[in-house]
């Protein structure tokens, strides 16, 4: 590749040893050079027009792969708010697929659809002549119609652990059609493009099998992946620390990176509020009562995580309720003790609720992986979370300004597909707790607890780059650093936080390439 130069910038570097410049100089792969004033020559210049520079972004919770395969083949059912235009939607989807074997669909939300009003005999008015299965916004919750049911065999299966399902039948278990492999690369190929529109040239995949580490490790073979992906592979709860040290290290030893590479090991210490699966320390304060327990007991809690941090695994851990992040808390600081402190990028993802007593012992311990744009009251959707959480305790609830101050590192992610991957929707959230004005925000939900410009971009680049196993050649703009860096079309350090959401990625480089332009 001819060398780049990019100049007439705005730079914010991210380096905090040189963190402006004006221009910046691309060999290859690699950053040459950065300065101020007059540019050196090079054989292809690309005047930005005083436009601002920033490290490519990094998503350290990105479900990419399947994202891309929802993008690729399901219904979009994210902004349905009845029944007449989910089942619409659906049925349009059915007919532009016909060869598709089964008909997905994503996105419902929960706090509009439920058992009350989302049955097989629903779903059934879409599409009866092939298994449909639609998942919820935060693919915690499907439902499947009676073709899907009757070939599942659901109705029989027993409640799987923290969870249960609605059934009205009997039926066998046969089994539902697999996807190709022709389907998960165009999830795939979907999935980095739209990546990449944004600005993201990392991510970290929290849930990798088998079948995501052979697509994306024939990616990385091909040469084909425009951005890097850390993985976080399953760990479940029929694991012991031999079966889950023996899986993990074949992964890592498989897929050593740079451009994908297995490091971490995934922990869904609990489920969702959406549909009741929360592992909280006091009882739901909404009518029915009760709560969920945590997916993996004390005990077994203990013995995982010190063997993966004994094997030098970061810990990647879903919590959603507060006794979750305190059972996976008590696991990390037992692994501390018996393998000493390394700098393992142990993370805790979402943080929904944390106990007021667990905000200090995130210190030194876990990174808190948040998602800003939860942080908020959605003006269409009921939070029915909020509802079981109870009012009482809702200033526990997304309390990233708490952390923060109490010493926690932290990094801003999405979870897409459960919502946008877009960072400036995120940024503009995390710092005034409100949706964009476009969609008619409420008022806001705990100001205090905003985040600054400054540590949103710092949570999205240095900070991910970091989470992701990849800060000392990704994340900054550095010479010897990998030519990652996106051309903003506004200086989102001094436009009005509430038009940061609606800031265009004109360019993204991945080493050294454009991979995005906005004119394509």
């Amino acid at each position: 590749m001819p060398d780049i130069l990019i100049h007439n910038a705005q730079i914010h570097t991210m380096d905090p040893t040189a963190p402006f410049a004006s221009w910046v100089l691309l060999k290859g792969e690699r950053i040459m050079a950065l300065g101020q004033g007059p540019a050196p020559e090079a054989k292809q210049k690309v005047d930005v027009g005083g436009r601002l520079v920033l490290p490519g972004f990094q998503d350290a919770h990105v479900h990419l792969l399947s994202g891309g395969l929802d993008l690729a083949t399901a219904a979009q059912l994210y902004d349905e708010v009845n029944e007449a235009g989910l089942l619409a939607t659906l049925a349009a989807h059915a007919r532009a697929m016909p060869n598709m074997p089964i008909v997905l669909g994503s996105g419902w939300q929960p706090g509009l659809f439920g058992d009350h009003n989302l049955t097989a005999a629903v779903l059934d008015r879409a599409v009866s002549d092939r298994p449909v299965v639609v998942y919820d916004s935060s693919f915690h919750n499907a439902c499947l119609n009676s073709r899907a049911i009757e070939m599942a065999g659901v109705q029989n299966m027993p409640d799987p652990p923290n969870g249960h399902i609605v059934r009205d039948r009997n039926g066998r278990a046969t089994g539902l059609p697999a996807l190709t492999d022709a389907d998960w690369q165009a999830g795939l190929r979907a999935a980095m493009d739209h990546a990449n529109r944004h600005g993201i040239t990392g991510v970290l995949d929290p849930r990798v099998t088998a079948q995501e580490a052979q697509v994306y490790g024939q990616a990385a073979a091909a040469g084909t992946l425009t951005l890097r992906v850390a993985g976080a592979a399953l760990v479940t709860e029929a694991d012991t620390p031999e079966t889950a040290v023996a899986r993990l290290t074949a992964l890592r030893q498989a897929h050593p990176g740079p451009d994908f590479h297995v490091q971490s090991a995934k922990i869904f210490m609990d489920g969702v509020f959406e549909n009741r699966t929360a592992a909280t320390l006091q009882p739901f304060a909404d009518a029915p009562g009760g709560t969920a327990p945590c997916m993996f007991g004390a005990a077994q809690t203990l013995a995982l995580y010190t063997a993966l941090d004994a094997a030098r695994f970061a810990i990647h851990t879903h919590v959603i309720g507060d006794a979750a992040a305190r059972r996976a808390i008590d696991g990390l600081e037992a692994a501390r003790a018996a393998n000493g402190a390394w700098p393992a990028q142990h993370q805790l993802a979402h943080l929904q609720l944390l106990d007021p007593g667990d905000f200090a012992r995130l210190q030194g311990l876990a990174t808190a992986n948040i998602q800003p744009l939860w942080a908020r009251f959605d003006p269409v959707v009921p939070d029915i979370a909020l509802d079981m959480i109870g009012q009482p305790r809702w200033p526990d609830v997304y309390a990233f300004r708490r952390m923060l101050d109490a010493g926690a590192d932290w990094c801003l992610s999405s979870d897409w597909a459960v919502s946008t991957l877009n960072p400036f929707e995120i940024i503009e959230t995390a710092i005034t707790r409100q949706a964009r004005r476009s969609d008619g925000p409420k008022q806001p939900f705990f100001a205090d607890q905003a985040l600054t410009i400054a540590e949103c971009v710092q949570g999205y680049t240095v900070n991910a780059a970091r989470a992701c196993w990849r800060d000392h050649f990704t994340g900054m703009l550095r010479p010897g650093y990998s030519a990652d860096l996106v051309v903003l079309d506004r200086d989102i350090f001094r436009c009005p936080a509430d038009e940061i959401s609606e800031t265009r990625v004109l360019s993204t480089y991945f080493k050294g390439r454009a991979v995005w332009h906005a004119d394509n």
